[in-house]
């Protein structure tokens, strides 16, 4: 069972039914996660959160404030007020060259058109810009180039002080929804359903100032991109509205694989195969992308998959891993997987692999024995044939965390301190490892014993 620590824990409600084929009992014995801890500082939906050092972290949400925690034991150590309306972006910053203190910075955006740079340590503001036309939904920092963008209805580059150095032209209404740095001083911008690849030009002896170019326009998918994420050195992915799933080679920018069949976990024939118009665009909208060395996890629609990166194809899915949209996932030791839904839960899955089917039984009898026999081939081809296209692998349910009582927007995973999720219940969970945290007790209650002269140990 759950232990509820700090800040009034209280049954959820409101959560939807879990569907019966992914439940897990209430002895979930490979889930470590069996002590919370309830933070509550914002007054609206919280959905951001960024890991500032091994045991810090910042949230913002709609309420336009950073509250910046102590991961270990849930301490808010600082509120930041600055912003007027939502937050819309959050990002860790590089130190400034002029700081003779080199302390942890955070740039936040907001609906008010304002950007604001901000020392993590005192609380204090560095800097703020409010000079944008448009709300900025994305930042990126170029570390390499000591500058940073930020991403509206326009794209600009800032140095360290937050000087506008250059900027595009209007690029949409809809606003730049994510960025991501490649090679060769080249930024990709998902805009609608359109990439845009641009290149950062720096100042040289000819041409003080910086520029920034339209390098080229990448049409391949037929709906809104959604998420956008560096995989590996070769290749990023791209994933839409409409559930197409494309890898892209990070130096020419040329497909490399592309998947839209997943409502359907077999491989596909053709990859260019049309999209399913029956299907409902919310129950494969690509939300969110997490992956390692082998594979991409997708959260598609209310369902995760995994993706082989080398095989080119869907090796293990969930398809109702969730009774709602899949908003997060995270990448766990292990194999494991965390995934957090608009329903309230906190899923926590093993990444398994199948266990291979009986090879096809001899056929006997006298005429079979001495070879007069046939086997019958057509009736073991439609097993064989399955067996070759069902996924090799499986996601297994091994735990099922329940403490918010309405949509979980984002989760972050501390290697010693467990998992932190944020919610539109205003409220922030500290998943603790039970067995972990009751040895540190225990730790601590015989040192405070030893420290006072109460224990006495016999010789």
């Amino acid at each position: 069972m759950l232990r509820w620590l700090i800040g009034g824990g209280r049954e959820p409600q409101g959560l939807a039914e879990k569907s019966p084929l992914q439940t897990i009992g209430e002895e979930q014995t490979q889930n470590p996660y069996t002590e919370l801890l309830v933070l509550k500082a914002h007054h609206d939906i919280v959905r951001f959160l960024v890991q500032l050092d091994e045991y810090r972290f910042a949230s913002a949400g709609d309420d336009g404030i950073v509250v910046v925690w102590n991961a270990q034991t849930g301490e808010k150590l600082l509120e930041l007020n600055g912003h007027t309306q939502k937050i819309t972006a959050l990002i860790t910053f590089p130190s400034l060259e002029a700081c003779e203190e080199k302390n942890q910075l955070i740039l936040t955006t907001s609906a008010d058109r304002t950007v604001i740079l901000w020392d993590c340590d005192t609380g204090r503001q560095v800097r703020k810009v409010s000079c944008f036309q448009s709300t900025i939904k994305c930042l990126i920092v170029l570390q390499r180039l000591d500058v940073w963008l930020s991403g509206g209805n326009d794209l600009c580059v800032w140095n360290q002080k937050l000087d506008l150095l250059c900027k595009t032209g209007h690029l949409s209404d809809t606003g730049i929804s994510a960025l991501i740095e490649i090679p060769k001083n080249c930024v990709v911008a998902a805009v609608g359903k359109e990439l845009i690849i641009f290149r950062l030009v720096a100042p040289t002896e000819e041409s003080l100032e910086w520029d920034i170019l339209e390098i080229k326009r990448l049409l391949d998918h037929q709906d809104n991109i959604l998420s956008l994420v560096n995989v590996n050195d070769v290749s990023f992915v791209t994933g839409s509205h409409v559930g197409e799933m494309i890898i892209w080679d990070i130096l020419d920018w040329t497909v490399q694989a592309c998947e839209c069949s997943f409502w359907d976990p077999s491989p596909q024939l053709d990859t260019q195969q049309e999209i399913k118009l029956c299907q409902k665009p919310d129950d494969i909208s690509i939300h969110h992308f997490t992956w390692d060395e082998e594979n991409v996890f997708a959260a598609v629609g209310r369902g995760l998959y995994v993706y082989n990166l080398h095989m080119k194809r869907v090796i293990a899915c969930q398809k109702s891993a969730h009774d709602s949209n899949v908003l997060h996932i995270a990448k766990l030791p292990n194999r494991q997987l965390i995934s957090c839904s608009e329903d309230g839960s906190v899923r926590i899955w093993e990444l398994r692999e199948k266990q291979q089917l009986a090879a096809e039984p001899v056929p006997t009898g006298f005429f079979n024995m001495w070879g007069f026999g046939r086997v019958n081939k057509q009736a073991s081809q439609p097993v064989k044939k399955q067996q070759e296209n069902s996924p090799p692998c499986s996601l297994e349910l091994i735990g099922d965390l329940i403490g918010h009582s309405s949509s979980v927007e984002m989760l972050l995973y501390f290697e010693d301190h467990g998992l932190v999720t944020c919610s539109a219940d205003h409220l922030i969970i500290l998943w603790k490892n039970g067995e972990r945290e009751s040895g540190l007790r225990s730790l601590k209650l015989f040192q405070k014993l030893e420290e006072n002269g109460g224990l006495y140990l016999a010789v």
